[in-house]
């Protein structure tokens, strides 16, 4: 069986062809533009494919509502051209296929669950910490959708004492996003974070407000692994220092056998930054049952 996968991004369309064994057997990559420019080349890419259904895990905000007017539908999101566009119904009418719809995060996540670092959990959260910050969540094995779906990189972060930088997020200034996102890092220290891979006190700042955010979504959500992917998690020294410093936050309050082996708790994306992407293709087999 054959089964097409989008991982919709704010700067690129990546497209790919898979089967139910999670394998990429063919893919495209493209620039998300507007609507109009994006989508003939997306649709023309699966139209001789022969996919039996097609998944898309897509920026957002999107309405997963199925009751909702609204349902497959890109909603306020800051990329204005695409704002309330109706992705799904777009790609169901030129295809005739099922189509399976979730976040970017919730489909890194799913990927993960299905073929990566995830699979023997139950309740297991995905982290995103790039162009901006977002989460996925599983628990007790469901994705979390509720009201809208999580949108873990907006909550407000307590600033670290002496930090005067102001936030990058337009709406809530100094939240997780606004102070340690990949845009942050750069505003705040004049260059991208790749280029300050040598600066012990980007990361030891970064660490911060990373390790406060997983303490808080620890004793919210209670996942049972942790995974961190994304541009500046690429920088593979945040890791120990996340550990070290959520382990500290939580002050011995929490006593799991997770937390006791936290190397193996918290942990990079397993599947060579394709963990999207398989997400996508495992939304879109989901979406043919």
């Amino acid at each position: 069986m054959l089964y097409g996968g989008i991982e919709a991004g704010g700067t690129k369309m990546i497209c790919v062809i898979g089967n139910e064994n999670g394998e990429i057997l063919d893919r495209m990559q493209i620039p998300t533009k507007t609507p109009e420019e994006t989508m003939p080349l997306m649709i023309d890419y699966f139209k001789d494919k022969d996919i039996k259904a097609l998944g898309i895990a897509c920026f957002g905000p999107i309405d997963l509502d199925k009751t909702s007017k609204t349902y497959g539908y890109i909603t306020s999101t800051p990329k204005l051209a695409w704002k309330n566009y109706d992705i799904v119904g777009a790609f169901k009418k030129e295809l005739g296929v099922p189509v399976g719809f979730d976040t970017d995060v919730n489909g890194s996540l799913l990927g993960e669950i299905t073929w990566g670092c995830a699979k023997d959990k139950t309740d297991a959260l995905y982290l995103t910490i790039g162009t901006g910050i977002g989460g996925g969540v599983m628990t007790g094995g469901k994705l979390l959708h509720g009201m809208l779906h999580p949108e873990l990189g907006h909550i407000k972060m307590a600033i670290v004492e002496g930090d005067t930088y102001k936030g990058k997020c337009p709406y809530h200034g100094t939240c997780f996003e606004g102070m340690a996102s990949g845009p942050a890092i750069e505003e705040r220290w004049g260059k991208k974070a790749i280029e300050l891979s040598d600066n012990d006190e980007v990361w030891d700042l970064e660490s911060t407000y990373i390790a406060q955010a997983l303490s808080m979504y620890i004793l919210t959500l209670s996942p049972q692994i942790i995974i961190l992917g994304g541009g500046v998690m690429h920088q593979q020294q945040l890791f120990p220092l996340i550990r070290k410093k959520v382990l500290e936050q939580l002050n011995g309050y929490l006593i799991t056998k997770e937390l006791a082996d936290i190397d193996n708790y918290i942990v990079p994306a397993s599947l060579n930054d394709d963990q999207g992407i398989m997400g996508a293709v495992k939304l879109a087999i989901d979406a043919e049952i």
